[in-house]
């Protein structure tokens, strides 16, 4: 377990899955795992979905539990707590939002594809986490706390992104029931410490799965209950609920969405052919990121001079941008809600995000471990403190 909770190994786990499902689209098995995909299961004549549902509204929501427990510590306890040190990753968490929406929209104004300008704002926290543990050894404390403020606001924004650009329809009374839930669970999970645990456990599941029913009934994304569940409960039994659930979420959770999602057969056509959506998200992750972040990252750190703004350059900021580009679970699902209603161009914003994801994946190992080689220089040319 002490694997899954490392920023490594999930990582890799996730990539993994990613390629392999790539990998069956592609054979004689393609055909037969897509029909499973779309084959439906549940309460009969009750509440049914297909398992491509179950994946993407159902266990989804869990990882998005899992991350709004840690935006609310973030935001109350932690980077994030106070203005001062939002803005600086805040600003440049716009410039890697806004930056790739223009480019993504210069590619496919005009065409079926540009509903998909969301999709190349996100980053994927996990996969991150896991370069930067990977080639990150020697940074500074102020970049790594740069880039984990980065990735939750990117975060963030993804989720807003969702709950109010991909909801159509909404079915108040759900919603107000849903919300009753919420703050039933939020109360309840604040007698953890002072009551039996069992009862009140097993009636914060129910709340919870009945949060979960009611949101995808009203007509929002079903994802947004592990929202804002996770953001009502009481901060302890929060990150205590997050750390038993987390292997759970990298080692299951995230794979079987990766796999899902990749699940989507190459094109046989000529590079000239393919939808802009596929080309627009190939350049605005990596590019866009990195233009973005490093040029609004610099304008914040200007902003914050003579405010204990962190030591960072602008190189730093260069590497932060090409970690920022790899959209992955976030971009997947954003890609799946935005063409949901035209599969080709689905499966090519998919292939847009993977390929885009892997070329931020690579430029950013690159460029974190030449600013990590560059800090470990320095570290080792400065004098030993003279013993007293």
């Amino acid at each position: 377990m002490s694997l899954l909770r490392s920023a490594r190994f999930p990582a890799i786990i996730l990539l993994l899955a990613a390629v392999l499902g790539l990998i069956v689209a592609n054979t004689a098995a393609g055909p037969a795992v897509d029909d499973f995909m779309h084959s439906y299961f549940g309460i009969p004549s009750v509440f049914e979905l297909s398992v491509s549902h179950w994946i993407k509204d159902g266990l989804l929501a869990i990882f998005f539990f899992v991350v709004a427990i840690e935006l609310q510590f973030e935001l109350t306890s932690g980077q994030l707590n106070s203005f001062r040190k939002a803005i600086q990753p805040a600003i440049a968490a716009a410039g890697g939002v806004v930056v790739p929406i223009i480019i993504y929209v210069a590619f496919a104004h005009g065409s079926e594809a540009a509903a998909g300008w969301p999709i190349p704002t996100a980053t994927d926290i996990a996969f991150a986490l896991g370069v930067l543990a990977v080639f990150g050894k020697g940074l500074p404390p102020a970049l790594r706390i740069f880039l984990l403020a980065l990735a939750i606001l990117d975060d963030i924004v993804g989720i807003l992104f969702i709950a109010v650009l991909f909801t159509d329809g909404v079915n108040f009374g759900m919603l107000i029931a849903a919300a009753v839930c919420v703050v039933a669970f939020g109360i309840l999970s604040r007698q953890l410490d002072t009551r039996g645990r069992f009862p009140i456990i097993i009636a914060l599941i129910v709340l919870g799965l009945a949060t979960w029913v009611f949101v995808y009934q009203s007509g929002v994304h079903a994802t947004i209950a592990g929202v804002v569940l996770g953001l009502a409960m009481a901060q302890q039994p929060a990150l205590h609920t997050r750390h038993v659930i987390e292997p759970w979420v990298n080692g299951l959770v995230l794979p079987i969405f990766a796999f899902s999602a990749a699940l989507v057969a190459i094109p046989a056509v000529s590079a000239s052919e393919l939808s802009p959506a596929f080309w627009g998200i190939l350049v605005a992750l990596p590019l866009g990121k990195i233009i973005g972040i490093s040029l609004f990252g610099w304008l914040s750190l200007r902003i914050g001079k003579g405010q204990d703004a962190p030591a960072l350059t602008f190189a730093d900021l260069v590497a932060a941008g090409a970690l920022g580009g790899i959209g992955f679970t976030v971009s997947l699902l954003l890609s799946e809600l935005a063409f949901a209603d035209a599969d080709l161009v689905r499966d090519e914003a998919i292939l847009g995000v993977l390929a885009g994801s892997l070329i931020s994946l690579i430029l950013s190992g690159v460029l974190l471990s030449w600013r990590a080689a560059h800090y470990r220089k320095l570290a080792a040319a400065e004098p030993a403190p003279v013993a007293s």
